[in-house]
């Protein structure tokens, strides 16, 4: 017999010495369509599932041959084809990747997106299944009230590719430094796309917190980002900021299985099981804080729990001198343990003994105020 002993250790280093040379993976934002001129053989709303598209040859409805995306009617009248989509977690847009799975000879040749920051929430949605509709009249003079027409650009007309393996994923730039609550996407003049994806990272609304609020500084809504991770073989660690609880362990940060694992595992005297290594994840947090509490969730990982959670956090541009290193008390799967105050932090490296997964990381704490927390100043990381 042996115990496994689960713990949490909190080390607070005075300054960050190294830089890493990282690929930003940014957040992939969830969202719902809330117009669309005309949805005859797919509605707009299958461009935002997460699955990826499948095609299915014998698959037919009355409107025509189903696909699994966003297709238009042939157009026989002016204009062209366009939906509005609001995202779930406003905030900056750096890309967006325009899938055109299986539309081959029925994909949209040209698209371009418009962008705006709307005060209030428009009241008209899309509900239900669309196939076979288009805009009514009343849909129309409601959407013009948006003013749709004059929106920013942020992707000029552009060519798109077929929906073939090796072309569909047209990887679009976007530089517009500015926070986005909803996107206009044109099609030229009609035909299909499969799904969309918008990358960027959450941008909230700082002046209306309170110092003394407790907020998951963390989190994706609140402009949380993943900067870095050692392995993400069967899920991302971007996921673990996500929005709620996941829905399953591919919802969640996974890695593979350490293969530099003994053949043979044993414990030592202290009946403490032995396995070396680790992987590890960095995490920048939607503002500068103080933490007083980490909430690990590991919903879902039964047979892929981690014996061990590291947390390092690090402040990239603050003075202020912490502890060297404390720690907190054992940690129980689905509890929150408090952590020493140790002044405010910027980044978060959260390290799993030996591999494993991890579902939600929940850090509350208190945003702090300081000239040197304008946005302009922070790192690139």
């Amino acid at each position: 017999m042996y115990c496994l002993t689960v713990a949490i250790y909190i080390l607070i280093f005075i300054d960050c010495v190294c830089i890493l040379k990282l690929m930003n993976k940014l957040l992939t934002l969830s969202f719902k369509v809330i117009f669309a001129t005309d949805e005859w053989f797919a509605p707009a709303r299958n461009l935002l599932k997460r699955d990826p598209p499948e095609f299915i040859a014998s698959a037919f409805t009355d409107y025509g041959k189903w696909m699994d995306g966003w297709e238009t009617r042939r157009k026989r009248i002016p204009g062209h084809d366009w939906c509005i989509i609001q995202l779930g977690v406003p905030g900056i847009i750096n890309g967006l990747d325009v899938d055109t799975s299986f539309f081959t000879g029925n994909y949209a040749p040209f698209t371009s997106v418009q962008a705006a920051c709307l005060d209030q929430m428009p009241s008209f949605t899309l509900e239900g299944d669309r196939t076979g509709m288009a805009a009514s009249p009343s849909q129309f003079e409601a959407v013009a009230q948006l003013n749709t027409d004059s929106w920013e650009e942020l992707v000029p007309m552009i060519k798109l590719n077929p929906g073939y393996s090796e072309s569909c994923h047209n990887y679009l730039n976007v530089t517009y430094p500015h926070r986005v609550t909803h996107i206009r996407l044109n099609i030229y003049p009609d035909g299909g796309i499969a799904r969309l994806k918008v990358y960027g990272i959450g941008m909230k609304d700082w002046s209306t917190v309170s110092s003394q609020d407790l907020v998951d500084i963390v989190a994706l809504v609140n402009g949380g980002v993943c900067v870095g991770y050692s392995n993400a073989h069967f899920g991302h660690p971007r996921n673990i900021i996500g929005l709620g609880r996941a829905d399953n362990m591919g919802d969640g940060w996974e890695t593979a299985r350490r293969l530099d694992r003994p053949k043979v595992l044993k414990v030592d005297e202290k009946g403490i099981l032995q396995v070396p290594g680790c992987e590890w994840a960095v995490l920048r947090l939607g503002h500068p804080g103080i933490i007083s509490k980490i909430e690990v969730d590991t919903n879902h990982f039964k047979g892929t729990l981690s014996i061990e959670y590291l947390f390092t956090f690090c402040s990239i541009f603050l003075s202020r001198c912490f502890p060297s290193e404390s720690t907190v008390s054992v940690w129980k799967p689905g509890s929150a343990s408090s952590v020493m105050q140790c002044g405010p932090v910027t980044h978060v490296r959260l390290v799993i003994a030996p591999d494993g997964g991890v579902s939600r990381l929940r850090l509350w704490g208190r945003p702090v105020s300081n000239n040197l927390t304008h946005p302009q100043q922070f790192s690139k990381l």
